[in-house]
């Protein structure tokens, strides 16, 4: 199996051992030709609270945490300056 990765940007970091991140993809618009930016938020196993709002991150889907939660923190790419 495939496991699915991601990398987005962490919007709250509010919960004990787990953030929130924003993951956007632009997508062109069939009739008008733009791009349109379209963004996802999926909430992620952070297990040693070490991502900060603003921190671009790497995230994989895994089993299920909690009621929300089936993704974990791989690794912090870089950090909020």
């Amino acid at each position: 199996m495939v496991r699915k990765t991601y990398t987005g940007t962490v919007v709250s970091d509010k919960m004990d051992k787990t953030i929130v991140v924003a993951i956007s993809k632009k997508k062109l618009h069939p009739f008008y030709k733009k791009y349109i930016t379209r963004t996802k938020k999926i909430k992620a196993h952070d297990e040693r609270n070490e991502a900060k709002i603003g921190d671009t991150v790497k995230v994989i889907d895994s089993k299920p945490i909690s009621k929300e939660k089936c993704w974990k923190l791989i690794k912090i790419v870089e950090r909020a300056k």
